[in-house]
């Protein structure tokens, strides 16, 4: 079995590679193509984050694993690494071109999806022994389910969990019996710190394997508890502050748990079908026939037979029932896919497959059911409404071939084994393939897409570097936006960020400053206003087409008078004046501002077009809670009298929605703020050195915003209007600020115990086997003499 083991999991990872390159191709989609894969949180969030691992590999980010300095005005990174980041295989990037960052993400996507493929067929042959080729075969059916090529190969991070399961099913296997009793921790551990949360469902998934051998004594209850403890104890230096940066985060939007109807549940077995809400089960049709025939398969022992079935179907039940639902995706209905754990379903459907194979190929008895069973669960895809005449020939076409595979195996000779081998393999690579060219054209027609790496990102990029003057001052990538994370995209230090981890703090910030978000606050946009541009020392910014640049900008670290907090009210445009410590805007009631002034609109409902007068139309997003519309410049107002005129749909402020800005006030104020600012600034990847004139006293405060983590002076930093902030007394020369990612020393303290609990007891082991070991006598060669 040993030779056939890399023999199956290559064939594995062939086989899952072809299809899914040959789906995409069919589709002309990126690499193949010229439709983009960079649709919803693919171009949104993970592209973005993987170009900035590649600057931190190549020591071009601003900042490091502590600090973030390119988004959100500065944001602790540790949180994003541990989510988005951490899989062993992200660090790939670092061998690609930097503009080939589209091209890394996906060769990724497909190494980890054949890497799965892999090491479940790995997990089939050392479960029971079997046909090489068929554990392939079984292997890449799993990695191809409907789960990964419909769902998780846009985001990738799930995808771990696809390897994650039978990872940990083998860590089960060695628990069961007693062997590798360190390697299994480790295993768990680098699992869990690749993606905590897909971790946790393979970990459900690979306990409910262990039980189908019979139930456990405590003994090896106590060994399986040990041993994912200490994994998880060694990932707790990731998995703490990952912990914590959700608990600070601004709240995502939620959604109750629905079930699919039954009819969609069953559409979604057969190939080429789509559906955000609904379980994607589908596995290639020979696998399905396998695990459908197992009931009626006489050779397997009916303890296995009915265990194994009796598993598959408690797992789809839970799939739709809330409480287990709820203990699945770890006691929250997640935004967005409510079936995240639809991967552990395929991997038990396939392991209960492999069951039956390596008792024996399934006789027509066996073939029959099993063939009824489909049939059943493809007539009750009608109701479903989500398979098309195209999902039906694929399913019958996919049923014909394992059928006839399978009779073809069992005739025995070789000749007709290998044709029987062919036909189930090509059945999977042509079911995945067209299910994968399927799902590629769905998502860009409904969802978000966002371009891959081209010429605009190109000239954004190349402006953005020639004027970044960090941490002097900062240049923001501005509007429009190419994705919710351009700072980290193409470079600069920005207000805009997009994390599951977008501190609250921050997003209540932007919003008492004007800004406009996406996704209920969690996707907080660039702010473009001369006002927020010089309170947080944004020199340059990219506006439509071109770079534009500011001299009223202020340094990174400034002085207030007194030490008192700030507490901004209902209008953004005074929340601004109180933050800069002067009076700017004039706010008229009936909405015309002077001439020479420049015009402002803050409608953050407002969905629709706003212009200054008979000038050109502005853009406005709104619609809360989901969209926030940023406060927007209309231009200077030129002619006297001339309105605000706002034409869409959607709440406006009564009164207070137009702001005139006065640039001259605006430079006065700076340079106030200027003069008693610091006189250097010193920024690293873990906090903030400022050198203040002599005599300064008041508050100095740093323009970023005051996420939970930050000390300065050895002490719990202070708030100034949402920002780091410390009082100066005495005439400091100078102040210094100190971040740390919440949880990192408890997670590092938790690690470093599980270490050494796992160095106890393999030393413990080894002393035991030393004592229970026979003594060792040593031969003794006679001398010459004949003595010893």
């Amino acid at each position: 079995m040993e030779r056939n083991v890399p023999r199956a999991g290559a064939l594995a990872g062939l086989l899952t590679a072809l299809a899914l390159c040959a789906g995409d191709a069919v589709a002309r989609t990126f690499p193949f193509g010229p439709r983009t894969r960079g649709v919803n949180d693919l171009g949104n969030q993970f592209v973005p984050f993987h170009a900035h691992l590649w600057d931190l590999l190549h020591g071009r980010a601003d900042g490091g694993l502590p600090l973030n300095w390119s988004s959100g005005y500065g944001t602790s990174f540790l949180p994003d690494l541990g989510t988005y980041l951490s899989s062993p295989f992200a660090l790939l990037v670092v061998v690609f071109p930097r503009d080939d960052i589209d091209l890394a993400v996906y060769v990724i996507t497909v190494l980890k999806m054949a890497v799965a493929a892999a090491a479940m067929s790995l997990l089939l042959l050392v479960r029971r022994p079997g046909p090489w080729w068929g554990a392939a075969v079984l292997g890449a059916s799993y990695a191809l389910c409907g789960w990964a090529v419909v769902e998780a190969s846009y985001n990738p991070m799930w995808l771990d969990g696809l390897i994650a399961l039978p990872l940990l099913c083998l860590v089960g296997e060695w628990v069961r019996t007693g062997r590798h009793p360190v390697l299994a921790p480790v295993v768990v551990a680098v699992v869990w710190v690749a993606n905590f949360y897909t971790a946790y469902m393979a970990t459900i998934g690979a306990a409910l394997v262990l039980l189908a051998h019979g139930v456990p004594g405590w003994r090896l209850l106590g060994r399986a508890a040990r041993t994912v403890l200490l994994g998880v104890g060694l990932a707790a230096p990731v998995l703490v502050p990952v912990l914590l940066g959700s608990r600070h985060a601004h709240p995502g939007w939620t959604r109750g748990f629905t079930p699919a109807g039954w009819g969609e549940v069953a559409a979604r077995v057969l190939p080429a079908t789509y559906g955000f809400f609904t379980p994607a089960v589908f596995l290639g049709t020979s696998a399905l026939l396998l695990a459908a025939a197992l009931p009626f398969h006489r050779r397997v022992p009916p303890r296995e037979r009915w265990t194994w079935t009796g598993l598959v179907a408690g797992v789809v039940l839970s799939l739709q029932w809330e409480p287990t639902h709820l203990v699945w995706h770890v006691f929250a209905t997640p935004n967005g896919s409510p079936y995240r754990q639809t991967f552990v379903l395929a991997g038990l459907v396939v392991l209960a497959a492999w069951t039956g194979v390596s008792y024996g190929w399934p006789g027509w008895r066996a073939l029959a059911g099993g063939t009824l069973v489909l049939g059943v669960i493809a007539a009750g895809a009608v109701s479903g409404g989500l398979a098309s005449g195209w999902a039906y020939a694929l399913f019958a076409a996919g049923l014909a071939a394992g059928v006839g595979g399978v009779a073809l195996v069992r005739l025995g000779a070789r000749r007709y084994g290998v044709a029987g081998a062919v036909l189930l393999a090509g059945a999977l690579v042509g079911q995945a393939a067209a299910t994968t060219a399927y799902a590629d054209r769905e998502r860009v027609a409904r969802l978000d897409d966002y371009p891959a790496w081209g010429a605009a990102h190109e000239a954004r990029a190349a402006a953005v570097a020639d004027a970044d003057g960090w941490p002097r001052h900062r240049t923001d990538p501005g509007h429009p936006q190419l994705t919710g994370n351009d700072p980290l995209l193409v470079g600069g230090q920005g207000a805009a960020y997009y994390s599951s981890h977008t501190p609250a703090v921050l997003t209540r910030t932007l919003a008492a400053l004007g800004g406009g978000w996406t996704s209920n606050g969690r996707n907080l946009q660039s702010l473009d206003n001369p006002v927020t541009d010089a309170l947080f020392g944004v020199a340059a910014r990219w506006r439509g087409t071109r770079l534009v640049r500011n001299a009223d900008v202020l340094p990174l670290v400034t002085v207030r008078p007194g030490t008192g907090e700030l507490r901004y009210g209902a209008s953004p445009f005074r929340n601004q004046e109180l933050l800069l410590g002067s009076r700017v805007y004039d706010l008229p009631a009936d909405g015309a501002c002077p001439v020479g002034s420049d015009v402002h609109v803050w409608a953050p409902d407002f969905t629709g077009t706003a212009r200054l007068g008979a000038g050109a139309p502005v853009e406005l997003r709104g619609g809360l809670p989901k969209r926030r519309a940023p406060m927007t410049p209309l231009g200077t107002q030129r002619t006297a009298g001339a309105r605000v005129v706002l034409a869409g749909r959607g709440a406006v402020p009564s009164s207070g929605g137009v702001g005139c800005l006065d640039r001259t006030r605006l430079a006065a104020a700076v340079a106030r703020l200027r003069a008693a600012g610091a006189v250097a600034v010193r920024v690293t990847a873990g906090g903030v050195r400022a050198d203040l004139p002599p005599g300064t006293r008041g508050t100095a405060v740093l323009a970023a915003p005051r996420i939970p983590g930050w000390r300065c002076e050895g002490l719990p930093a202070g708030s100034y209007g949402g920002l780091v902030a410390v009082a100066v007394t005495g005439g400091r020369p100078a102040v210094e600020c100190r971040f740390r990612p919440p949880g990192l020393r408890a997670g590092t303290a938790a690690g470093a115990l599980a270490l050494a609990a796992l160095v106890a007891l393999r030393t413990a082991g080894r002393l035991r086997a030393t004592k229970t070991s026979p003594p060792h006598h040593r031969a003794v060669t006679p001398t010459a003499g004949g003595k010893a």
